[in-house]
């Protein structure tokens, strides 16, 4: 799979994410896969809060969930290309402009082969930056890169 960076973001607050999100909803092509990835507690549910606006859950136990034309998925339990199959991602599809997936680059492949033609895929890395005061949260360094398989 390959990638090519199209925008990067670095020390993002939290503060900093409804900006993050406006620039990278006038980036992208529409439909569009966004693969978020990250080690655990870069934020990757969290700025799919803002991306959503309303007050979007970890589906981590529920593994997809639905916001108007948002469909949210976390693959953070998922083992097998399988899995992802046998959720039938597609079905929901219909009426989205955006599908997020949290932890779903090991799945790429998969998605992309169930994937409509017409959606457009990209990767959302989001890394924790070192050295922030104690008591304080520490930066994230956001890069958007579109992905296609080589």
């Amino acid at each position: 799979m390959g990638r090519k960076l199209i925008r990067e973001w670095k020390k993002v607050q939290r503060t900093d994410l409804p900006y993050i999100v406006y620039e990278l909803k006038e980036l992208v092509k529409t439909p569009s896969l966004v693969l978020l990835e990250g080690p655990v507690g870069a934020g990757k549910t969290t700025f799919t809060q803002h991306f959503v606006g309303d007050a979007a859950a970890s589906p981590t136990y529920s593994v997809l969930s639905e916001y108007r034309q948002i469909l949210h998925a976390d693959f953070y339990r998922l083992e097998q290309q399988e899995e992802v199959l046998q959720l039938e991602i597609p079905l929901y599809l219909e009426d989205k402009q955006w599908l997020l997936v949290e932890w779903g680059e090991k799945f790429a492949r998969r998605l992309l082969r169930d994937l409509p033609e017409a959606w457009t895929p990209y990767v959302l890395d989001i890394a924790i930056t070192k050295g922030a005061p104690e008591g304080e949260e520490a930066p994230r360094n956001f890069s958007l890169s579109s992905f296609h398989e080589d």
